[in-house]
């Protein structure tokens, strides 16, 4: 079976991390975002998988390399300009044999997918789209269904009086061969706007299929916190961190925690770490690989890359710090700031709540 993944974007909502870090490789759990989704693939029989390029590419190429390391058959396909999610499949159309899946670059999810092809092929659909309900769906994409399971009308972020369903477009589809036919080459062309209105007005049958499965919008850093912390509370599935070791720390190879620290769960520590005495840990909480966390600092609900240095007593309260960064000693980090990558916070410092800092720059 083959899956088409759109892992051209640039990421603009969750910047300033994306700056120098492609959205598809930002670290869930201490693993690439795209790794988790090769896998989650890979279970459901999914290993032809072709991957849309258009920013950093090299990044993708340079870690996955042709999938064989993990378990699949990997083909990139560059844009050299975006060329919105139905485009940037069409550009793939040579590699694409028979009805393939399609999967937006920012979707987190434990859908069955196996299910969603069986319901497919059963309702002989021209396309098939992953549905899910939301509270409020004024933000999405509104499918509304003629007669279930037969799609009748998009509604793109409607205003809440026009609100008629809850159940959004989630982000995945299957798709026929046949309809990229209907998609113009080289053309910027989106599957919402453009492909599913026009296969409505020639007749072809498109289907939602309503799931209550986990599913998220990793795209803004919220977002991003709040998959991680869902992980590790079980309240969503992923081969890269089994149950069995949903346990209240998770701590890797050759990293220490000073007897004297305090870690409330659920925590995951990454490889080569050094926690300090008298540091507190609070989670749900995910710690990069190589960071160094200094006497009597306070980590609480909080997302920290590689290599990260927390200096003594300084304080990180439900925030993100990018690679390569440094808070010094004393210094306060507050809920809802994003940290970017190569940042300096000096000592004694204050990063009031919901901030962003650029990399490379010192506060």
């Amino acid at each position: 079976m083959q899956a088409v993944l759109l892992v051209g974007g640039e990421g603009t909502r969750l910047r300033p991390l994306t700056c120098k870090t492609v959205k598809a490789m930002v670290p869930i759990l201490n693993r690439p975002f795209l790794e988790h989704l090769v896998s989650y693939l890979a279970q459901h029989g999914i290993d032809d998988i072709i991957l849309t390029l258009c920013y950093l590419p090299d990044t993708i190429e340079k870690y996955f390399g042709d999938g064989s390391g993990f378990g699949v058959k990997l083909t990139y396909v560059m844009e050299e300009s975006p060329l919105g999610t139905a485009g940037a499949v069409k550009n793939a159309e040579r590699y694409l044999d028979d009805t393939f899946f399609v999967f937006n670059g920012d979707i987190f999810t434990d859908l069955d997918l196996k299910a969603m092809l069986s319901f497919h092929r059963e309702q002989k659909a021209k396309a098939t789209i992953a549905l899910t309900p939301v509270d409020d769906p004024t933000a999405y994409g509104v499918v509304e269904m003629d007669s279930c399971p037969r799609v009748g009308r998009f509604v793109e972020k409607p205003k809440r009086e026009e609100v008629t369903s809850n159940l959004i477009n989630a982000g995945t589809y299957i798709l026929e061969r046949d309809v990229l036919t209907e998609i113009p080459p080289e053309t910027r062309f989106m599957f919402e706007h453009h492909l599913f209105p026009t296969l409505l007005r020639n007749g072809s049958l498109i289907c939602g299929y309503p799931s209550d499965a986990y599913w998220i919008d990793i795209g803004t850093p919220q977002k991003y916190c709040q998959v991680q912390y869902d992980l590790l509370q079980g309240k969503g599935r992923t081969s890269l961190y089994s149950r069995s070791r949903r346990e209240e720390m998770s701590c890797g190879a050759r990293s220490s925690i000073h007897p004297m620290a305090k870690v409330e769960g659920p925590v995951v520590i990454g490889d080569d770490c050094s926690i300090g005495p008298h540091v507190q840990l609070k989670g749900p909480a995910v710690i990069g690989n190589n960071c160094r966390i200094l006497d009597g600092a306070i980590v609480e609900r909080s997302i920290l890359w590689s290599s990260v240095l927390v200096g003594k007593k300084a304080c990180l309260e439900d925030c993100i710090v990018g690679n390569n960064s440094s808070i010094g000693e004393g210094s306060f980090v507050g809920e809802g700031s994003v940290i970017g990558e190569n940042v300096t916070v000096t000592d004694g410092s204050r990063v009031e709540p919901a901030e962003k800092i650029w990399p490379d720059t010192e506060v």
